[in-house]
């Protein structure tokens, strides 16, 4: 049995605890909820809340300690002299264990010392959630006797589970919190330790990026290269395209779908349009790199122009059709909120259809429309597979989109594939690239709350 069959027995439970508790509040009652408290749906929640949420906090309890009291048990069992290896070797045994234990790799040829040790392993952890199971769920059967046995017509179940919902809520948003300060605290302890070896103003203002180490001393970047300008420009390069194709197209077909389109065009249009979403993003670098690249060179040499078989303007086309679906459908979504009455007051001063939708429902809908924008905007800043397949990993400095560049996001996947040393210059760049681009994302969206700000307080 593993955890998630582990959980849907807790959630099976729960069920059974809120049908029994509903059940039972209804008889107290003799089929009169006004006699009681709260309804008996608020019972039934109250005995599910109490069948559930013990059993919740020992299996999360359990996930974050048991590597640490495994590890602990499993010492005696690990191949004599272990405790005099190096802390890579150390993590390389505990590595090899954990295959064997995993079935992973052969037995041939391995220490019998190993394999026994990666016997005693699975031993541990099929006794841990074994031993895990049964608590999780003695501790929900218990709770859901318990919480049973204290109904009663005047017990206040529903602030109890208004209080127990305020609860979750708050412990939720805690953790995205907490999950969002992590990211930036790693970000910038990662990062001081790169810029500790590289000058920051290298990194940012440097034209060569070259961060692998050379074999030859009189190798261009022996020591490492590592101005980052050619990566932010090909970034934008590519965004700008993306953009300049998914901008004006979303924008006109949300226009059409919430001014112009019948209910029945609409219900067409618009299950159409969000389907390119849908798309994974390995087909789009499929065609990128397959039709749109090879035509847009043969169009280059048509006309006497040389593109590269891998560009920007490749990758930024195919891109912009994927992310029309983020502004056509946010901004549909938006236009369709703005109240009929500015369009009949537009219309009762003589405006025209095209007038009101330029002057009235485009003004007030900006808002909404901004933040559509600036989704598509993040959604071409992180893409990485069409990059990879359509434009390349070649860090040149050029605005010509007909060349192959590359962004940040690619670079990052670059530097941290495979084993990697995290004490050289070249993997921590990926963290000094991630809080350039994290600096830049959090500027974008304050200007860009400072123009929703602006003109919500104008049409509200």
């Amino acid at each position: 049995m593993s955890h998630v069959a582990l959980a849907a027995i807790l959630l099976l439970l729960a069920a059974l605890g809120y049908t029994m508790g509903r059940r039972r509040a209804t008889a107290l009652s003799g089929g009169q909820a006004r006699r009681l408290h709260s309804l008996p749906s608020y019972h039934g929640l109250y005995v599910a809340l109490w069948c559930a949420l013990p059993a919740a906090a020992v299996l999360a309890v359990w996930l974050v300690a048991e590597p640490q009291i495994i590890a602990v048990l499993l010492m005696p069992s690990l191949p004599p002299g272990s405790a005099g290896l190096t802390d890579g070797a150390f993590q390389l045994l505990l590595g090899d264990i954990e295959s064997f234990a995993a079935g992973r790799a052969p037995e041939a040829g391995t220490d019998p010392a190993v394999i026994a040790a990666a016997r005693r392993l699975s031993e541990l952890r099929q006794s841990g959630f074994i031993l895990l199971a049964l608590a999780a769920i003695a501790l929900g059967a218990g709770g859901i006797g318990w919480s049973r046995s204290r109904i009663r017509p005047g017990l206040r179940a529903r602030n109890a589970v208004e209080r127990a919902t305020i609860v979750i809520m708050i412990a939720a948003s805690t953790v995205a919190i907490l999950t969002t300060v992590g990211i930036v605290m790693s970000l910038l302890f990662e990062s001081a330790r790169f810029f500790a070896q590289v000058p920051f103003s290298d990194f940012l203002f440097g034209l060569q990026w070259s961060p692998q180490t050379a074999l030859r001393e009189d190798q261009v970047g022996s020591s490492g290269a590592f101005g980052a300008v050619p990566i932010f420009a090909g970034t934008f390069i590519i965004t700008l395209i993306a953009m300049a194709v998914a901008v004006p197209i979303g924008l006109m077909a949300a226009v059409y779908m919430s001014e112009y389109a019948g209910k029945r065009a609409r219900a067409i249009a618009k299950p159409a349009l969000e389907m390119l979403a849908g798309i994974p993003t390995v087909v789009y670098g499929f065609i990128a790199a397959i039709m749109v690249g090879p035509a847009l060179r043969d169009a280059g040499e048509w006309v006497g122009l040389d593109v590269a078989s891998e560009s920007a303007l490749a990758a930024g086309l195919v891109m912009g059709v994927m992310i029309i679906p983020f502004v056509s459908s946010l901004s549909d979504d938006v236009m369709n909120a703005v109240p009929q009455t500015l369009r009949d007051g537009s219309y009762a001063i003589g405006a025209t259809k095209s007038e009101t939708i330029v002057r009235v429902v485009f003004p007030a809908a900006l808002p909404g429309i901004i933040g559509a924008v600036l989704l598509a905007v993040s959604r071409a800043v992180g893409e990485t597979m069409i990059v990879v397949m359509a434009a390349g990993l070649a860090a040149n400095l050029t605005a010509n989109p007909l060349q192959a560049v590359t962004t940040v996001t690619v670079q990052i996947v670059t530097l941290l594939v495979g084993d990697q040393e995290f004490d050289s210059p070249k993997t921590l760049a990926a963290f000094a690239l991630g809080l350039v681009l994290f600096a830049v994302t959090l500027a974008t969206n304050v200007i860009a709350l400072r123009v929703v700000r602006r003109y919500r307080e104008q049409y509200e």
